[in-house]
């Protein structure tokens, strides 16, 4: 199969995903849940001949890219797994967006029995209110059977989330790529999808070798 055939191959898989995402938002869950198996089937054939790459460009002030958005094309009945790397998960807004993070794959997928979370810690702050938060986090996530591993690193940079379906988003900004919304009333407050972005690239892979990185 030629080079040509697998990128359409690709681009006709992200079209039909992206389809499926915008049926499942407006309710229509049949319809999308066809155009999601045909989505998956697509990837499927182009894995077949390959490793699958593609990239969304995040413009600045976007909207429509909550994590359930994001995420929810590469989450499947076989992930069990999550391993996120993000140097920034220190600050009130990132905790909680690591916490939505969480909540999304429980929401989505019922089988994630683990998480491992390697982050940083900011030598120049009190470390009491992260490590407090992680910790709470962690005994909330026991109570739903899923068990959070949490480690520190001085020098991880990278940012990278990692399923064990051979799923791997890597995203320019990590989690934190939402703006602050104006005020506690206004609109994308509470929900993500309306939550103005700031400008980030996501890349997109597919290994069989997701558990020995």
């Amino acid at each position: 199969m030629t080079d040509n055939h697998v990128s359409g191959m690709e681009a006709s898989a992200v079209s039909v995903l992206k389809r499926a995402v915008e049926l499942d938002h407006s309710g229509r869950f049949q319809e999308s849940l066809v155009c999601y198996q045909e989505g998956i089937q697509l990837l499927i054939d182009v894995l077949k001949e390959g490793k699958y790459h593609e990239q969304i460009k995040i413009s600045e002030d976007a909207t429509g890219y909550s994590y359930e958005a994001l995420f929810k094309p590469y989450i499947s009945s076989a992930l069990s797994e999550v391993w996120v790397e993000d140097p920034y998960i220190r600050h009130t807004h990132q905790l909680y967006n690591f916490l939505r993070f969480c909540e999304m794959l429980l929401k989505s997928c019922s089988k994630v029995k683990k998480i491992h979370l390697l982050t940083s810690q900011d030598e120049q702050a009190d470390k009491t209110q992260q490590i407090s938060a992680l910790s709470e986090l962690r005994d909330s996530l026991g109570s739903q059977g899923v068990t959070l591993e949490v480690q520190y690193s001085s020098t991880i940079h990278d940012r990278e989330i990692r399923f064990d379906n051979g799923w791997i988003i890597k995203i320019g900004r990590g989690l934190d790529y939402f703006k602050k919304p104006k005020g506690r009333f206004s609109i994308g407050y509470c929900d993500y999808d309306l939550r103005r972005c700031h400008e980030t690239s996501v890349d997109i892979f597919h290994t069989k070798h997701t558990k020995s990185l």
